[in-house]
């Protein structure tokens, strides 16, 4: 195990430019943000790293791995933590519940809420609230509650809170965590919807949530009650093409045995975008508008080339009955831009690319560096005329509806 404790004034140097530059890309906008992350010594949380490892801006340092080196729990890089922390809107004398520990993010929030607030962070590995108790301990946070519990169900002790920050990626919404949450308190949790995840800042408003920012992150998927597995779709019979469902997979997936039988067709669609642009927007539209929705990777020491894609690992893509699609993109001759295409195969490949197209144009005339949809989370029994959206989405305990702002 590294030693990461040597030198205390190079691991302030190294912490403070992690903030500068969190400063700089206006990931933090809050002073009291910026104080916390420059005081609390995020390294002494991470001794599985070195000690510039500790302080690289945009990763994580895993801290547990299964036997097949599965991640299951990690310190959150420091851009996503302040940025959970910029969503959760912070004050002094809060109640807050951390879901997920790693004890650092517990000792942000304990330094936000003050003396006056309380602070309890809760996992349901023992292996991990055991080193966060004894981690919180030793940095002179041991009113920091820890407690081992799967969070997907109520903790009686605990009451509401003001704020619950969820620091595992989360499926659904189970009904304890807007139960345990005030009327007008925050959830901001990592939410996977379609597949693609999102720290959404939710509010409760009566027995709902709504959205008030939604941002692009990835974090280790939740363990317990709450876990929840993508399915996977094998279009050529081998790991070669996989096709992975969020919500279910196709009601006869036998309809694409023969996709990949026929000749593959390319559309160009003449939208482009910066090298660096955020796609955010693009794929909440496509996930909204194709019911068919998922995401392709392809095996690279498989890859026969039927299927051409930009990134073999993930690709947006949608099924149409017996054919399937993606998008992939190229550079423009500047180098500066990529130029975005649909690849489909099947039957009817070309009207199902054309129609993948036209969505891409309509993103790019209506969407593109708008706002993200509003998310809501209704439950699980909410009458359909009550649950308005673009899209909704069933899960096992909530009803979530995807609405586009105006334009």
């Amino acid at each position: 195990m590294p030693d990461v404790t040597l030198d205390p004034d190079h691991a302030t140097k190294l912490r403070d430019k992690m903030v500068d530059g969190l400063r700089a890309d206006a990931t933090i906008v809050s002073p009291e943000i910026e104080t916390v992350m420059r005081k609390v010594p995020r390294h002494q949380y991470a001794p599985e790293a070195t000690l510039e490892d500790a302080y690289i801006t945009y990763a994580a340092v895993i801290t547990k791995t299964d036997k097949h080196g599965v991640q299951l729990s990690s310190v959150s890089a420091p851009q996503i933590q302040a940025m959970m922390l910029e969503q959760a809107k912070l004050r002094p004398g809060m109640r807050v519940l951390e879901i997920g520990s790693g004890g650092l993010n517990a000792s942000y929030l304990a330094e936000l809420v003050s003396s006056e607030g309380e602070v309890t962070t809760v996992d349901i590995d023992p292996e991990v609230t055991a080193r966060a108790r004894r981690m919180l301990d030793e940095l002179g946070y041991q009113h920091v509650r820890v407690a081992c519990a799967d969070s997907a169900e109520p903790i009686p002790y605990l009451g509401q809170v003001d704020v619950i920050m969820v620091t595992a990626g989360a499926w659904d919404i189970p009904p304890a965590w807007i139960e345990q949450l005030a009327p007008g308190g925050r959830l901001v949790v990592p939410l996977r919807v379609r597949g693609l995840t999102r720290s959404v800042a939710f509010t409760r408003v009566g027995d709902h949530l709504e959205s008030e920012s939604a941002k692009v992150c990835g974090f280790v998927p939740m363990q317990g009650s709450a876990a929840h597995q993508e399915e996977l779709l094998l279009v050529t019979g081998t790991p070669e093409i996989g096709l992975r469902f969020d919500d279910g997979l196709p009601a006869d997936p036998s309809l694409l045995d023969n996709a990949v039988r026929t000749a593959r067709i390319e559309v160009w669609t003449g939208v482009t975008v910066g090298v660096s642009e955020l796609l955010d927007t693009l794929q909440m539209h496509l996930a909204i508008m194709l019911p068919g929705f998922c995401i392709m990777a392809v095996d690279p020491d498989l890859d026969s080339g039927i299927v051409a894609p930009a990134i073999k690992g993930f690709s947006l893509a949608a099924v149409d009955g017996p054919n399937f699609a993606y998008l992939t993109t190229r550079r423009t001759d500047d180098g500066k831009h990529v130029e975005f295409a649909v690849h489909a195969l099947g039957p009817d490949a070309q009207a199902f690319a054309d129609t993948v197209a036209e969505h891409v144009h309509d993103w790019a005339r209506e969407r593109r560096g708008g706002h993200h949809p509003v998310i809501r989370v209704y439950p699980a029994g909410a009458p359909t005329d009550q649950v308005p959206g673009d899209r909704v989405i069933d899960k096992v305990h909530s009803r979530i509806s995807l609405s586009w702002p105006p334009a």
